[in-house]
């Protein structure tokens, strides 16, 4: 039997919506509740928020789904508390104890140990995480007693300040790069103090110059009236904040339009300055197109959206 097309409300917006995750929720029920929510035809996350964790989840609705990698790529910043002399297996408070030693660090040795892992520093994945090998999740292959170490990876600490010190716990915000492991992080402080260390609590505040401030809760959601939760999101064409704008000239809204291709000399040199990712609007602001090149090519790489795409 035919199964029946699914209705969705044709007036959502594309665009994005802030959500403040509670404890015990996956990114992905996140995104779940608002395509529900909504009744919206398409809705995507911006990067996976641990269940243990709270705070900001950007989710993209509609043709803004398109956008999501932008996203991925962003800064984030956290409020965590490290809790000092005792490691899990997951290096947060949802594994098994695998050592203890009391913490007999003071206030200079706990600030030395932050401030040295300021600037550029290479992490190793932790066991316990969505990264994959073979096409499986680390997480799958280490609850089978068959954990797999990933390589280090480059990530960038921008800011690592403490908050306050009540030991056991440390509580500490830091603003870090796209591919930041917190945990990790809070693992390796330990390993620095040499008492150990996991992550006890973790909020996400702001992602890609987004702030928790601006996010709705759950109760918040289902208190708005779905006029008001529509005008909460973000329209499509102003979603990328950060990333530069170009008003289209005719010939060029034509090119995008009808299908053509865009190469670095189209553009101006002030513009290429500006970074290797554009947003091209109509002069109403309507999203044509973001685009994105590289040095090794003369070609853009064009992630197009119909006027239709903007409503």
């Amino acid at each position: 039997m035919q199964q029946k097309p699914k209705n969705f409300d044709p007036d959502v917006p594309s665009g994005i919506l802030l959500i403040n995750k509670p404890e015990g929720q996956t990114s992905a029920q996140v995104v779940a509740k608002v395509k529900r929510t909504l009744n919206a035809k398409k809705v995507g996350h911006t990067g996976t928020l641990d269940p243990f964790a709270t705070g900001l989840v950007i989710c993209c609705i509609n043709q803004a789904t398109k956008l999501a990698q932008f996203f991925l790529k962003g800064d984030k910043t956290y409020e965590g508390v490290l809790h000092l002399g005792i490691d899990t297996n997951t290096q947060d408070k949802t594994g098994e104890i695998i050592s203890q030693k009391e913490p007999h660090c003071n206030e200079t040795e706990i600030s030395a140990a932050f401030r040295s892992f300021l600037g550029q520093i290479e992490q190793i994945p932790p066991a316990f995480s969505a990264l994959k090998h073979r096409g499986v999740p680390l997480y799958q292959w280490a609850r089978k007693g068959c954990p797999v170490q990933k390589p280090p990876r480059k990530v960038h600490i921008y800011d690592l300040t403490i908050q306050t010190i009540a030991l056991p716990d440390v509580y500490f915000t830091v603003k870090c790069s796209s591919g930041t492991y917190v945990r990790t992080l809070c693992a390796d402080i330990g390993k620095t103090l040499k008492c150990g260390g996991h992550l006890k609590e973790l909020c996400r505040i702001d992602s890609c110059g987004y702030s928790i401030d601006h996010s709705l809760t759950y109760e918040q959601m289902a208190q708005e009236t779905m006029n008001m939760l529509k005008s909460r999101i973000v329209p499509i064409a102003d979603a990328l904040k950060k990333v530069p704008k170009l008003i289209a000239p005719p010939a060029m809204e034509r090119q995008i339009k009808n299908g053509g291709r865009l190469f670095r000399n189209h553009f101006s040199q002030e513009i290429l300055k500006q970074g290797n990712i554009l947003k091209i609007v109509t002069p109403d602001n309507m999203l044509l197109a973001v685009i994105q090149w590289h040095e090794e090519s003369n070609e853009c790489k064009i992630i197009r959206f119909g006027l239709s795409d903007n409503k």
